[in-house]
């Protein structure tokens, strides 16, 4: 089973930046999407970014619409890692942060919470 470790996250102001980390123990297919979440208090959870290995050694992203141009997603397969640099940090970006697969869901970590507050 693959277990996912979040971390990273913090208090910042608005307009800084973040950089979150997902280690993965287990194995899983670079083929298959991974992605960030978020949930903010009182909402559900909902899907951030996403990315993919592709055949050629590239990757393939997608964002939501309210962090792109902000968010970056990576991965570095050898290490079992993947990144979302967060710039330009919003008040609504607050939320705590999960890593998971994207479609069959593993078992959640803990997350990271991001607080964005001045």
């Amino acid at each position: 089973q693959v277990q996912f470790v979040e971390s990273g996250g913090g208090l910042v102001q608005p307009g800084g930046s973040l950089r979150l980390s997902c280690r993965v123990s287990g194995s899983v297919s670079n083929s298959l999407f991974m992605g960030w979440y978020r949930q903010a208090p009182g909402k559900q959870r909902e899907l951030v970014a996403s990315i993919t290995t592709l055949i050629t050694g590239g990757h393939s992203t997608n964002y939501a619409d309210a962090v792109k141009g902000r968010f970056t997603i990576s991965r570095e397969n050898a290490k079992n890692t993947m990144w979302l640099q967060m710039n330009n940090l919003k008040p609504d970006d607050t939320a705590v942060y999960y890593c998971n697969t994207v479609g069959s869901l593993s078992a959640w970590g803990q997350g990271t919470q991001v607080t964005v507050s001045s």
